[in-house]
């Protein structure tokens, strides 16, 4: 689903060709007449003062940086670009979706969908948790979901928003029904980015890990620029295991971490 609906372009250098969004360019000749932005309009800019001022306004701002502006004060803009004709519309959804809060759409699969989490996963996600065959072999939720709303904020921020990667939902894309999480975490003392997953029991054995893990690790690679990508396993967690070998890792040694003792995989993508 789009929740971008037009995109006002406001430049005052000429740039050549317009990039193409179809109906959604709003490029006026007089500044003036442009309307208020409504809800779903993002704006491009290219002048400091004026992207200020529409963040002041609360507008989601997208600026052009070229040779003759490179000293006006862009500060607030979490986003910039220096082509405009390498701009796309998914990444210009993304770009709104991140001014509002709105999860964005990481990938889908014959029946997944997998999606930032939100605090609207959570219900689904404590039930899921309750399982303690779940929580044997990973870290659970916070016991206060106000505690874990908290510690989902904090992550949206310094994980997804920062490294636009993470631990996702995974969606059921018949139902909608939440049915697990996976992604990629950064474990303190190594590089390698790594891949988790939680399956909830009503959907554990009929392949959904190995269906989403594997589209996961082709996005790692393809989108996020992913060379390696390791799994850190429990001994006697033998499904992760056998999942870890038939999605192509390897076993490399064994580690302690926080007491415990992992077997270490990895698959060079």
């Amino acid at each position: 689903m789009h929740f971008l609906r037009q995109i006002i372009l406001e430049i005052k250098k000429t740039c050549g060709q317009i990039p193409e969004f179809g109906k959604y360019v709003l490029f006026p000749e007089n500044l003036e007449a442009i309307p208020q932005a409504a809800e779903g309009v993002l704006w491009i800019t290219d002048q400091g003062q004026r992207a200020r001022e529409l963040l002041r306004q609360d507008y989601p701002v997208l600026a052009w940086l070229h040779e003759d502006n490179r000293d006006q004060n862009f500060s607030g803009v979490r986003y910039a670009c220096e082509n405009l004709e390498e701009l796309d519309f998914e990444y210009l959804e993304k770009v709104y979706r991140r001014y509002v809060g709105i999860p964005w759409d990481i990938l889908t699969t014959e029946r997944c969908l997998i999606r930032e989490t939100c605090a609207e996963d959570l219900d689904a996600l404590y039930e899921i948790y309750a399982e303690p065959s779940v929580t044997r072999y990973t870290e659970g939720l916070y016991p206060e979901r106000a505690q874990e709303e908290a510690y989902l904020k904090d992550y949206t921020e310094n994980m997804y928003y920062f490294y636009n990667y993470g631990v996702w939902t995974i969606y059921d894309r018949v139902t909608g029904q939440v049915i697990g999480r996976a992604g990629f975490s950064n474990r303190e003392g190594y590089e390698d980015p790594e891949l988790g997953f939680v399956i909830g029991v009503p959907w554990q054995r009929q392949g959904y890990a190995t269906e989403v893990c594997g589209a996961l690790l082709q996005y790692g690679k393809k989108e996020l620029g992913f060379e390696r990508v390791q799994m850190l396993v429990m001994p006697e967690n033998t499904v992760s295991l056998h999942l870890a070998e038939k999605l192509g890792f390897r076993k490399i040694d064994q580690v302690m971490w926080d007491g415990t003792t992992y077997e270490r995989l990895l698959l060079e993508l």
